[in-house]
């Protein structure tokens, strides 16, 4: 048995959880700027994933890679290694900032060099 008080909080019940989904929906649209995730490693010049691109060498495990363009995000699927990002070139940095074998994520600093290692 519905009375019009039932009606009128099923109806704003529904109203909340419309208001809710168009709410994820348009935060969904905002992660819709990065480049299709793919096997491999991106550093980025521009945040999520904008501007020149550079591949990271995945095959050459420990060697320490100059930067031409400072990294400012990184996307990364890569299974069994993961990136080492550093501020400074050649890989000098106080303490390297890892990204883990799956990642895509603006970097808190303009990255210099890098170097690929075990995850």
């Amino acid at each position: 048995m519905f009375t019009a008080r039932t009606g009128l909080r099923i109806a704003t019940g529904v109203t909340t959880m419309t208001v809710a989904f168009v709410g994820l929906g348009a935060g969904a649209a905002s992660a819709a700027g990065w480049p299709p995730l793919q096997e491999g490693a991106y550093l980025y010049a521009g945040p999520t994933g904008e501007g020149a691109v550079t591949e990271a060498d995945l095959g050459d495990l420990g060697t320490c890679h100059t930067l031409a363009v400072p990294a400012r995000s990184v996307q990364i699927a890569a299974g069994s290694v993961s990136l080492e990002l550093y501020s400074g070139t050649d890989c000098a940095a106080a303490t390297p900032w890892r990204t883990g074998s799956l990642a895509r994520t603006d970097l808190p600093w303009a990255m210099l060099s890098y170097r690929v290692v075990p995850a």
